[in-house]
């Protein structure tokens, strides 16, 4: 080992390294489709992708059936909206717990992982909208002795 006269030989000797982001690459299934998992309160959405001619089913359903509402379907449809990729995908989305609106968000957060299982570059752009983050808000549980979460009976003096 040769021993250092000056800070300009160390600098020399040590060449900083610098990380390289991780890599992410294409995760396809045995039949060619992506699959990811989607979550928002209680419920749970699992989310498969392919091409095709944007037919989404979700729960055996079409989606205007099992979605009724307009501001549901919009949720749903945010990813594929963002990353130009309406009507280009065939989804199948199984999904139970919670109420309409958590599903619908457990929908979406499924579908934003899975496209970007499919097409690692769209990964960038879903992030930055915040579609890839679970939102981890659920409900607060009742507390014993209180009539809700914090709801507490009513305060009497005498």
């Amino acid at each position: 080992m040769a021993t250092l006269q000056s800070l300009a030989d160390l600098a020399q000797t040590t060449q900083p390294t610098t990380p390289e982001a991780p890599k992410h690459v294409q995760k396809l299934d045995a039949h060619g489709r992506a699959y990811a998992t989607g979550k928002r309160k209680d419920a749970v959405a699992r989310v498969w992708i392919k091409p095709g001619s944007g037919q989404i089913v979700v729960n055996d359903r079409p989606v205007d059936t099992y979605f009724a509402r307009p501001v549901l379907r919009m949720i749903l449809q945010q990813p594929l909206k963002l990353v130009n990729r309406d009507g280009q995908y065939d989804i199948t989305v199984t999904v139970a717990g919670g109420g309409l609106s958590g599903q619908a968000g457990a929908v979406r957060h499924g579908l934003a992982k899975a496209l970007t299982y499919y097409e690692p570059e769209l990964r960038g752009p879903l992030k930055k909208e915040g579609f890839l983050t679970r939102d981890p808000r659920v409900v607060e549980r009742k507390k014993y002795g209180r009539k809700k979460a914090r709801r507490s009976f009513q305060f009497s003096k005498r």
